[in-house]
């Protein structure tokens, strides 16, 4: 195939409700969206995952727009490509700047299998026809509202709760939930807001028999992880910090973790964590797939993801309805007694509405 035309979109939408971490909250969502077309004029699309502030990983809508404009699309445009996975080398000169590298190579991926008229979950290589979906819930102002929050994701039949923690908003809160909740599969995400210096907090988890904790300590810190997985019966889970296949690497052989998170945003791309997936399946460290507040177009190649043998664990791909009032996508992604069903539409399975699409682009360039 051959890449023609590059359209790169930067998108603004408001979520139904605030989503607050141990660093901030969001409710007006700014994200890219990546057009791909090639010589036969299929046109493949991919979401640039970043927030406005470098809070997650170092990249920003903004810095995201800049290489894709400036770096990645200079070199696949009028390129011939025999597969998506030639992308990541492609990109291989580029340091870093993972999630700008993701928006491009999905839409390459659904490019390529809307070509083959195949869906994209099967020309990745899955199996599942269906995925087991969780919850994340960020943290709430009461402990009232979050009950009303979890109530409602197991009336919805989520099979797993994410609730989110920080300092001080911790032991007691996952000690609450496990008390009105005792046998509710559930994690706690720390989003690096811990160090060493809490080991005693963090211990205090081990009490309430939680799936995994989900990086509670620094972004960059797999060592230090790997120091205090030592001292915790909870599996640690790694998100943060896993960049590429070269961390899970060196995460495997430190002990780092019992449990990774890969998120396709964060690696680079489908190719990246698909390597990442047969990796740890080898190794026997379960993975599951996280959400970053995605757009239709972010969460079906998170499900198409998820559909490969080793995601065994609930991931964080909530219905679309659970975060937007109007999606970029029909038919919405949508759960049914806590699983996604996969599509056999061609690409991610997913038609977008260009009507909706525009609606919310607030600034486009075509390359």
């Amino acid at each position: 195939m051959r890449i023609e035309k590059i359209v790169l979109r930067e998108m603004n939408m408001t979520m139904k409700a605030p989503f607050t971490t141990s660093f901030g909250s969001v409710q007006e969502k700014r994200f890219l969206i990546v057009e791909v077309y090639d010589e036969l004029g299929n046109c493949g699309y991919g979401e640039g995952e970043a927030f406005e502030a470098p809070w997650y990983t170092e990249e920003t809508t903004a810095t995201c727009w800049h290489i894709i404009e400036s770096f990645l699309a200079p070199i696949l445009l009028n390129r011939d490509i025999e597969h998506p996975r030639e992308v990541t080398q492609f990109f291989k000169p580029i340091r870093r700047n993972m999630m700008a590298k993701s928006a491009v190579e999905c839409a390459v991926w659904d490019a390529y299998a809307k070509r083959l008229d195949e869906p994209l979950w099967k020309v990745l290589g899955g199996t599942r026809e269906k995925i087991a979906v969780g919850v994340s819930i960020g943290l709430q102002p009461t402990t009232s509202q979050l009950y009303d929050k979890i109530d409602a994701a197991l009336e919805d039949g989520y099979g797993r709760i994410k609730v989110k923690i920080k300092p001080g908003n911790d032991v007691q809160l996952i000690r609450a939930i496990r008390e009105r909740y005792p046998d509710v599969p559930l994690m706690a995400d720390a989003n690096s807001a811990y160090t060493l210096d809490d080991m005693d907090i963090l211990r205090q988890l081990d009490a309430f028999h939680l799936m995994m904790i989900e990086q509670p300590l620094g972004a960059d810190d797999i060592l230090n992880h790997a120091k205090l997985q030592k001292e915790l019966t909870t599996p640690i889970c790694l998100d943060e910090s896993i960049h590429s296949y070269e961390d899970v690497v060196t995460a495997i052989e430190l002990r780092g973790c019992g449990v990774i998170n890969v998120k396709q945003a964060r690696v680079g791309g489908l190719e990246e964590a698909r390597r990442i997936h047969d990796l740890c399946l080898h190794h026997g460290i379960k993975v599951w797939c996280g959400g970053m507040l995605e757009s239709g177009i972010g969460r079906a190649h998170a499900v198409a993801l998820t559909s490969l043998e080793g995601f065994t664990m609930p991931g964080d791909t909530a219905g679309s309805d659970h975060y937007w009032y109007e999606d970029l996508i029909d038919p919405i992604v949508d759960v049914e007694g806590g699983y996604v069903h996969m599509k056999d539409a061609p690409g991610i399975g997913y038609k977008v509405n260009r009507e909706r699409l525009d609606k919310y682009t607030e600034r486009k360039l075509e390359l």
